[in-house]
């Protein structure tokens, strides 16, 4: 199990901390740290912070996504999704949801507004060449390994 160093913004103490829910779970929820009701009208997206800090080892990152119940029922998810909190940044965890559904969905302090996942991963060194090798579907693009 690897380690995260967490800190909790001063006044969001009493929110539950990210942990995971079962023994199967890959992901912990992430919960709003808001003092007021944010109302995300349909097309609107906001910054929702999550009153969290947290310490990544090198070669791990924060993978933050929407959560299902949410996108399937309301149509909220992540405007950048997956967001991803690098091992060296330090400040405040926040997510950016937008409304894709048809009506107003209120956020609400200690809502879980979405899921982060410790992924661990490699850095690549990339060297530029003449030809790659050449593979079955070659330059086929989007849906093209579908398709005969």
């Amino acid at each position: 199990m690897t380690k995260i160093k967490l800190k909790v913004k001063k006044g969001y103490e009493d929110l539950e901390l990210p942990k995971h829910s079962t023994t199967g779970s890959a992901a912990v929820d992430l919960r709003a740290a808001i003092d007021k009701i944010m109302v995300l009208s349909p097309g609107d997206s906001a910054l929702v912070p999550t009153g969290l800090f947290v310490e990544i080892p090198e070669g791990y990152m924060m993978h933050i996504t929407p959560r299902s119940g949410f996108a399937l029922k309301y149509g909220i998810s992540i405007v950048n999704s997956p967001g991803i909190v690098d091992s060296d940044y330090r400040g405040e965890v926040g997510v950016i949801l937008i409304n894709h559904g048809e009506r107003y969905f209120e956020i609400k302090r200690g809502d879980r507004i979405a899921q982060a996942t410790i992924i661990k991963h490699e850095r690549a060194e990339f060297e530029v060449v003449d030809d790659i090798s050449e593979t079955k579907r070659g330059s086929g693009g989007y849906g093209h390994s579908g398709q005969k």
